[in-house]
């Protein structure tokens, strides 16, 4: 009986030190890169041309509400304001649901670029594990210069 409680412990502590051996070997092979995100998206070539081709948009936008409002004030009946305003809401929330959906179709196709751009600096800088910056209080290695030479 006793040796066999013996061989239970042995076996408790070998157990208990395979834990602790795999748990070491996997910290050992982790190297962590750290990345300011809101940087990369700062400083993206396609980041800026959206908010150009935005502006454009929305200035043209405006140039028609200029239009609508001169042909409302032209009818020179309520029922006739009210015929107009009506066709031209529609008209407004028409182009205003196409602008919303192009936009957020063009920012998920740049978040994609610019997390490949992340996934593959890291693996080509041998980093297995990327953090965000701000989530980080110390440690790991910024390699958000780096990456930002390889923004398309």
């Amino acid at each position: 009986m006793k040796i066999k409680n013996i061989i239970l412990a042995l076996l408790f502590v070998l157990i208990l030190n395979i834990g602790n051996i795999a748990s070491a070997s996997t910290q050992n092979s982790y190297k962590i890169a750290i990345v300011d995100v809101p940087a990369l998206i700062d400083a993206s070539p396609q980041i800026k041309a959206l908010k150009k081709e935005q502006q454009k948009k929305l200035t043209e936008l405006q140039k028609w509400l200029f239009v609508v409002k001169a042909d409302i004030d032209k009818q020179k009946t309520q029922e006739g304001k009210e015929k107009l305003i009506k066709k031209y809401d529609e008209a407004f929330a028409k182009k205003q649901n196409e602008i919303q959906a192009n936009y957020a179709k063009k920012i998920q196709a740049i978040d994609k670029s610019i997390m490949a751009t992340i996934e593959k600096g890291a693996k080509d800088l041998g980093y297995n594990m990327v953090l965000t910056k701000d989530t980080v209080l110390m440690g790991g290695d910024d390699i958000t210069k780096e990456l930002l030479k390889n923004l398309k």
